[in-house]
């Protein structure tokens, strides 16, 4: 969506799917994600919860130039108060549900944007995004702190207790961010340690936000499975045993569940 023009978003579709085309007659295919962001291919507009994760009978179709291409983009999902959206996870959801049909709690999908999702009877009742990682990536890379967070390795324990220190706490956390940099000029520490430090303040600050009511119910993290790692180690601190759900082919699987709809 950040590089392609509407008009555009067919071309670059083409380069990954033509060998796969027909000479004749059409083949579906189904798109989830930014495409149908406002900006992006076709704007497919946003379903409202409480609802199912939208499938075709939700989806727009764009035009395309090649009669062999028939096409669908599902939407994403609105929350008007609070106020949020979501686009692509929903299809994640979908794949999960689709081998997971009674699972009732909450969904969790760590990611830039992070989403924390309610699951009732099939049914998204309500969900909130976090930027945790997002602001991890702009203090990491445009602030001052960019200096002290460079290079590799990963300090568990520094994870551990900044975490554990802004959950107690999270009334300091500008001037915990700051100590970052004091540490790096004043004792040397090293980068790892610091990085992980900047993590785990970040992360505890999320799950001291997202509520005890949503982290009294099953859970179940989907997602990277670096990132999904930590934010099981941020539950367990919370008394929360989450259950990690592989995420290779969960999108795949969002996908052909609309596709058994077509075919239906």
């Amino acid at each position: 969506m950040s590089r392609l023009r509407p008009e555009e978003f067919e071309a670059a579709l083409m380069e990954t799917v033509e060998d796969a085309l027909r000479s004749n007659g059409q083949i579906p295919v189904i798109v989830c994600g930014m495409a149908g962001a406002r900006e992006g291919w076709k704007e497919a507009p946003y379903s409202a919860v409480p609802c199912a994760p939208p499938g075709l009978s939700e989806a727009v179709t764009p035009q395309t130039r090649d009669v062999r291409l028939q096409t669908f983009i599902i939407p994403g999902l609105k929350q008007l108060e609070p106020a949020d959206v979501m686009r692509g996870e929903e299809t994640q959801i979908s794949g999960f549900l689709a081998g997971q049909p009674d699972f009732e709690g909450v969904i969790c999908l760590p990611g830039t944007h992070t989403k924390w999702v309610r699951v009732s009877d099939r049914t998204i009742t309500e969900f909130h995004t976090h930027i945790t990682g997002e602001i991890f990536s702009l203090l990491s890379s445009q602030s001052v702190l960019r200096h002290s967070l460079g290079g590799e390795g990963w300090d568990q324990d520094a994870f551990i207790e900044a975490l554990e220190t802004v959950i107690k706490d999270p009334t300091r956390i500008s001037s915990r961010l700051f100590s970052i940099r004091a540490k790096a000029l004043l004792r040397n520490t090293e980068n790892a340690y610091l990085r992980s430090e900047l993590s785990g303040y970040l992360l505890g600050l999320e799950l001291g936000g997202v509520g005890q009511k949503w982290l009294d119910q099953k859970t179940v993290l989907i997602g990277d499975s670096r990132l999904v790692e930590l934010y099981r180690a941020g539950l367990k601190i919370l008394g929360i045993n989450a259950i990690i759900v592989d995420d290779k082919d969960i999108t795949l699987s969002g996908l052909r569940h609309a596709y058994a709809e077509l075919v239906r």
